[in-house]
């Protein structure tokens, strides 16, 4: 689950920062919200709160209808974007389903009034959870514990409120459950991973209590979808459960997806110990998965190229063109009668 600290940590502090590049919530709408800080642009491109005020105001009537109980948290996601560490310059998406339960919800009763769910606010450009950073209701911590360093910001300062303790008490880790994967062919053609990486884990650690930062050294990239280079990466968790877990030293296979060029950990992915069976398994998934995208697109083509104009039902067959009628034909026939 996503821990919204609502808070940068004390990094910030610590490389002297001074301008601020979240900002408090301002918008009334989304007062409520589990976060109180955001960051302008927004996703729809308002350089301040002020514009996103008034661009998101016109939703005010579906919001208290109530149409969905997911919208004023999608449309807040949108236009209030939460504001962390991590993402000061790529704010965190609303997911895929979060939009599409809002639209299934309100855009029946936006339809009786002439109007349809807005272009920029289309779901299919939001990230699906398993496959990339996004933000859902479910996914929100709102325990936060006690001794989270918490910050004010006032206008472009930021204010230390409380003293950082050196200790977690109220984590629990026994909470994560995490999926088990078995390694077999059908589960790799169902979840098309786009990396797979020899990697030996560096260090997993925990910033503010939650966050789960783990570090691997790359081996070997055995599938990308952009470059991986051989040293040191951090693997990105949307989670403040580490699911697969992986623990220092281990020499693993990880099996996931790459999000904007970073390379996640997620509930779902597979992690297992290095093996050269195992790699060698996996050079034969991999070969049957491209086998089977081909004969997908040869197919596709086949499809594509057979499809021509719709054929007419053979019970209504069309009129004859005037050149073929019965009547031109006798016409013609005594116009050659006359002339001879």
């Amino acid at each position: 689950m996503l821990l919204v600290t609502v808070v940068l940590c004390a990094l910030v502090m610590e490389r002297g920062v001074h301008s601020a590049p979240c900002e408090t919530v301002r918008i009334p709408m989304c007062k409520d919200m589990p976060w109180n800080i955001t960051r302008m642009p927004n996703h729809l491109h308002h350089s301040t709160q002020e514009n996103a005020i008034l661009a998101i105001e016109q939703y005010q009537e579906l919001v208290e209808i109530n149409c969905s109980p997911v919208l004023n948290f999608f449309l807040c996601a949108m236009y209030a974007p939460i504001c962390t560490l991590e993402f000061l310059h790529d704010p965190i998406k609303p997911c895929k389903s979060v939009c599409q339960r809002a639209k299934d919800g309100c855009e029946p009763i936006m339809k009786r009034y002439n109007h349809s769910w807005p272009e920029n606010l289309a779901c299919d450009d939001l990230p699906v959870y398993d496959r990339g950073v996004c933000i859902s209701p479910e996914a929100i911590v709102t325990d936060i514990p006690d001794d989270i360093k918490w910050m004010e910001f006032t206008q472009d300062v930021i204010v230390p409120e409380r003293p950082r303790m050196n200790h977690c008490k109220s984590l629990n880790t026994d909470r994560c459950k995490c999926k088990t994967i078995k390694p077999t062919l059908n589960m790799y053609l169902a979840k098309n991973y786009s990396y797979v990486i020899h990697a030996k884990v560096k260090s997993v650690t925990r910033s503010n209590c939650n966050e789960v930062t783990t570090v691997v050294e790359v081996k070997e990239t055995l599938k990308s979808l952009t470059a991986i280079p051989r040293s040191q990466v951090p693997l990105i968790t949307n989670s403040s459960c580490q699911c697969p877990q992986l623990f220092p030293n281990q020499d693993v296979l990880i099996m996931c997806y790459q999000w904007r060029s970073r390379m996640m950990l997620l509930d779902g992915c597979l992690v297992e110990n290095w093996k050269d069976q195992l790699n060698k398994r996996f050079k034969r998934w991999e070969q049957t998965l491209q086998e089977k995208t081909a004969q997908e697109k040869i197919k596709n083509a086949s499809r594509t190229g057979r499809s021509g104009p719709a054929r007419t039902s053979q019970k209504n067959p069309p009129n004859p063109p005037p050149a073929l009628s019965k009547k031109n034909v006798k016409t013609k026939k005594d116009q050659k009668e006359k002339r001879a």
